[in-house]
C-alpha cells in the first residue's frame, strides 16, 4: 500500500493519478475536507480508501498499517503564503510531519515529503539546495518558516540520510481550483481573461525589475509529481533533500504572453499594486538548482514551460477536466 496525505489535494491527487497511470491501485487517501471542495481530484482516480488526518494518525499510532504500507507521501501541510498563525503551522506543517517521519523509520517504510521552495526567502543565498545550505536560509513568510523548521529538524538529527524531502518551486497544472486564492496565476488569470480581456500582474517595487520582470521557476506538476516518484522507484537508494522545479527561471509577462497564446488571445496587461500583506513577503526571483537531482539520476526532460501552459489551458481549464485515468 501507498499512503498519500493531502491526497486529495492538488500535487497529491496529481501523485494518486499518475501511480494508477504505472499500475497502483491500492492507495490510502488522507486527507481534511470536509466542504467536499477537493472532491472532482479524486474523481478520476482509483484509491482504495479515504481517511480523515486526524484519525489516520490515531490508527497509525496503533500500528495498524506497519505490515502492508511501501511508502508515505506526505503532501498535507497549510500551504497558505499568508497564514499569520504560527500555532497552527507549527501543528500541521511540523508536528504532523514529525509523528509521520518518526513512525517511517521505525518500521522502515519510505518517507517522501513536502518542502517548499519557500525555505529560501529572498534568495539572497540561492538555490542551491546543499543541505549545508539549509541552516542559513531565511524564509519571508510563516509557511516557508514552517517548512524549514521541519528540514532543520531532518538534518539535526541526521534523518537526510534516510528519507526524502522535496522542495517544490511554484507547481501549477491541473486539479488545483480548490486551492482559491493560493491557485498559481495560470489558473487565476485563465478566468480573467475569460470575465475581462485582460490578466493583471503586480507592480514590480524592486528597481532592479521592470514591471511583470520579476522571475520564478515554473514547474508544471506532471514533471513535479515524475521528479517525486522518481524517489520511490529507480532513484529508491537516494536520500535527502532535493529541489523539484524546471530549471529555469521565467518572467510573469513570459507568463501572461504564453497563456493568452495558449488560449488564442492578444496580451492584455494590467499592471495593478502589490497588496501591503505581500510587500515585504515577496520573491522576486527563483530558479531551481537541479544539479542534485540530475546527479542521482534522475534523466527524464522537463516540459517546457510554454508546452506546460498550453497543456493546462488547452486540455483542462478550458474543458473544465480534472486528471484522470478514466
Amino acid at each position: 500500500m501507498k499512503i498519500i496525505t493531502g491526497g486529495a489535494g492538488f500535487i497529491g491527487s496529481a501523485i494518486c493519478w499518475r501511480l494508477n497511470e504505472l499500475g497502483y491501485k491500492d492507495i490510502l487517501i488522507v486527507d481534511s475536507d470536509v466542504e467536499g471542495t477537493k472532491k472532482n481530484n479524486l474523481a478520476g482516480l482509483h484509491y482504495t480508501d479515504y481517511m480523515d488526518k486526524i484519525t489516520f494518525l490515531k490508527e497509525l499510532t496503533g500500528d495498524t498499517f506497519h505490515k502492508s504500507v511501501e511508502t508515505i507521501y506526505h503532501m498535507g501541510a497549510c500551504t497558505s503564503t499568508t497564514e499569520d498563525d504560527m500555532d497552527y503551522l507549527i501543528k500541521n506543517n511540523f508536528e504532523y510531519s514529525k509523528h509521520l517521519a518518526e513512525w517511517c523509520l521505525k518500521h522502515k517504510v519510505r518517507y517522501i515529503y513536502a518542502s517548499s521552495a519557500a525555505t529560501y526567502g529572498d534568495g539572497e543565498l540561492g538555490f542551491d539546495d546543499d543541505e549545508k545550505l539549509i541552516p542559513k536560509l531565511q524564509p519571508l513568510n510563516k509557511y516557508g518558516l514552517s517548512k524549514q523548521m521541519f528540514d532543520m529538524w531532518v538534518l539535526e538529527h541526521g534523518y537526510q540520510n534516510k528519507m526524502v524531502g522535496v522542495k517544490y518551486f511554484n507547481v501549477f497544472g491541473p486539479n488545483e481550483n480548490h486551492k482559491g486564492d493560493m491557485r498559481s496565476r495560470v489558473n487565476i488569470a485563465h478566468k480573467q481573461i475569460l470575465d475581462t480581456g485582460k490578466m493583471k500582474l503586480f507592480k514590480s517595487l524592486n528597481a532592479d525589475y521592470k514591471d511583470g520582470e520579476q522571475k520564478r521557476d515554473f514547474v508544471y506538476v506532471k514533471d513535479a509529481v515524475e521528479m517525486t516518484l522518481f524517489f520511490d522507484n529507480n532513484g529508491k537508494d537516494k536520500n535527502g533533500i532535493y529541489n523539484i522545479g524546471s530549471g529555469e527561471a521565467n518572467t510573469w509577462n513570459s507568463l501572461a504572453y504564453s497563456l493568452f497564446k495558449a488560449m488564442g488571445k492578444e496580451p492584455v496587461i494590467e499592471y495593478i499594486n502589490m497588496p501591503d500583506n505581500l510587500v515585504n513577503q515577496y520573491q522576486y526571483y527563483s530558479k531551481a538548482n537541479l544539479s542534485k537531482i540530475r546527479n542521482a539520476g534522475y534523466v527524464n526532460s522537463i516540459t517546457s514551460f510554454e508546452d506546460s501552459v498550453k497543456d493546462y489551458v488547452q486540455n483542462y481549464l478550458s474543458l473544465n477536466k480534472y486528471l484522470s485515468v478514466e
